[in-house]
């Protein structure tokens, strides 16, 4: 310990408040919260700990703190700080998306769409959440076709493609009767209540209608909505009040590990959510605490919440507005415990797994700094992408103590073509001019993907800069595999190809290779289908998406005959693309 740290160590006061630890690059590492910060701080420095909390304590160079009013009021900024600064130590058992819901207004023409509201809206009701994106998309998507309410926001005076693809009434040119909306409201709640007998029954007949009239096409159509209505309301069903929305959260703790289980239900249905295995850091009610909190800022709340009995709920039950309950007995109860044995599932099943990835980073990266002499921790890695110089970019990727940190990937379209020297110097001077001016937290490292030049090339960057910041680039042999590390004295260190490091090395060059590609192919898709399909009149995102759909590629719709066109687009569109592409074969030809 320092001489700093020893001697803050003994100004803080018996108060409650918050604790920012830092390591040396002055980087905010941990954020906790504390009833009384001089016992709290100090206990991280005194006695023994778990493996993972030494760890944590080893990089603590120095800490700020934040004194507040109230353990309540230290929770808040607690979960405030955490976002803002997302520390490396700190679980983070969410990601910063909500979970998705289906909203359905309440207005006069109403609206159903995909949702990740941070409040619901009085005028709405919501269904949900789902357990992923797909799962909401594709309720949606079930229900617009069964029930065709309007799609626009904000209504034109000319109807949309939607109109004519009998996938909306047309409220913008005609009027329809109330009723008609209210019958297909009705309708739609009926469904995401799991009531689906008379739809079922009508898509049946229809199905065997068409069947009947050898209308093939048709009845695999009717088929494909049964399907669809059966997946997305198979849920298993709960014996609660479908009438409340009941959230449950619990966990269990292992070896130095938390598995964090949340079961949803809604309309008496179950929906479910597991939540990370996560290496832990402190008390684990603690831990829970600061889940909910977080879990409820970026999430509708529901009518009931569902917390272990062990837990200290006096600041949740003040900040979170609805009722809590720690249930000792009943369905509740038995609800509750069924999301605790989840979690311990969860965690036996995947502990072990996790412990091996975790033992492999972290042998790799004590080899790394051994190696380099460096005590490394964050490393950034970029990759150049470009087809002969069109579509140029460079994707950055980012480890934390050797795991990928998601949330930071970065993607760039860079402007000098096929110049791999000056594309590198951009992205490099891009990258850290904006950190500099953001006042961000540095990389340990830096590492190219080349040898000498990309080297040279972003050493002269930062040097210009200012910015001390070590660059190794990834040597490979001539099968292309990375058997070096070359520093900006060009000397290098070469790698056992039996070792941990090799292979998070080599980990590495393929992610930020395939994060790269993957922009750029993203990129040359978009302006391959955008040339000629965008200026051609009446041709829009829908038409463009059932064109793609029904020929596969941008390839078969050029061959396309207008016959084969009139399938998916009205005749004069068909004519129209038929027309503008056998002109642009004809000036390619020339």
């Amino acid at each position: 310990m320092n001489e700093t740290l020893q001697a803050k160590l003994k100004t803080l006061p018996l108060k409650p408040g918050c604790y920012l630890m830092k390591n040396k690059q002055g980087t905010i590492i941990y954020v906790g919260k504390a009833i009384k910060l001089k016992n709290r701080v100090n206990s991280y420095f005194k006695g023994a700990h778990n493996y993972k909390t030494t760890k944590l304590v080893s990089q603590i160079e120095d800490f700020e703190y934040i004194v507040t009013t109230s353990e309540k009021e230290a929770l808040l900024l607690e979960i405030n700080l955490i976002k803002k600064y997302r520390p490396r130590f700190n679980i983070m058992l969410m990601d910063d998306k909500s979970y998705p819901y289906i909203r359905l207004t309440k207005e006069e023409l109403p609206t159903l769409k995909v949702v990740r509201d941070l409040k619901k809206r009085k005028d709405a009701r919501y269904f949900g959440p789902y357990p992923d994106v797909y799962a909401a998309r594709k309720t949606y998507e079930l229900l617009m076709e069964l029930f065709p309410l309007r799609r626009c926001e904000k209504m034109g005076k000319k109807e949309c493609l939607y109109y004519h693809m009998n996938l909306c009434m047309g409220p913008c040119i005609r009027d329809i009767d109330p009723v008609v909306y209210d019958q297909m409201t009705e309708g739609i709640i009926r469904v995401l209540k799991g009531d689906t007998k008379d739809i079922e029954k009508q898509l049946t007949e229809k199905r065997d209608v068409c069947s009947e009239q050898l209308e093939f096409e048709k009845a695999k159509h009717y088929q494909d909505l049964i399907t669809s209505l059966q997946y997305v309301t198979s849920k298993q069903q709960i014996d609660f009040d479908n009438t409340k929305d009941i959230d449950a959260f619990s966990y269990y703790v292992e070896n130095g590990y938390i598995a964090v289980q949340g079961l949803f239900v809604r309309n008496g249905k179950l929906l479910d959510r597991t939540f990370d295995l996560q290496p832990l850091y402190d008390d684990p009610l603690e831990t829970m605490e600061a889940f909910v909190m977080q879990y409820y800022a970026s999430n509708p709340m529901p009518n009931v919440l569902l917390l272990p009995t062990e837990m200290d709920i006096s600041h949740l039950q003040e900040l979170l507005d609805t009722k809590i309950h720690q249930p000792i007995k009943g369905a509740y109860r038995k609800f509750l415990d069924m999301t605790g044995e989840n979690a311990r599932q969860h965690l036996q099943q995947n502990m072990t797994v996790q412990q091996e990835h975790l033992l492999k980073e972290e042998t790799a990266m004590e080899q790394l700094r051994t190696l380099l002499g460096e005590d490394i921790h964050r490393i950034e890695l970029f990759d150049n992408s470009h087809t002969a110089g069109s579509f140029a970019v460079s994707g950055l990727v980012v480890y934390d103590d050797g795991v990928a940190n998601k949330n930071l990937y970065r993607t760039y379209k860079v402007h000098n073509r096929n110049d791999d020297m000056a594309n590198m110097k951009e992205v490099v001077y891009r990258r850290y001019f904006r950190l500099l001016m953001d006042g961000d937290a540095f990389p340990d490292v830096l590492f190219v993907d080349g040898g000498m030049l990309q080297i040279d090339a972003a050493k002269e960057v930062l040097d210009s800069l200012q910015i001390t910041l070590p660059v190794y680039g990834l040597v490979k042999d001539d099968r292309h595999h990375t058997s070096a590390l070359m520093d900006s004295n060009h000397q290098t260190y070469g790698i056992d190809k039996q070792s941990e490091l090799f292979f998070l090395l080599t980990r590495m060059q393929d992610e930020v290779h395939r994060f790269a590609i993957t922009f750029h192919r993203k990129l040359r898709k978009k302006a391959q289908t955008k040339s000629i399909l965008d200026e051609i009149e009446g041709i829009g995102e829908v038409r463009k998406k059932k064109l793609m759909k029904h020929f596969g590629s941008f390839r078969n719709i050029k061959e396309a005959s207008v016959e084969q066109l009139r399938e998916v687009v009205p005749e004069d569109v068909a004519k129209r693309i038929f027309e503008t592409v056998r002109q642009q074969n004809l000036e390619n030809d020339e």
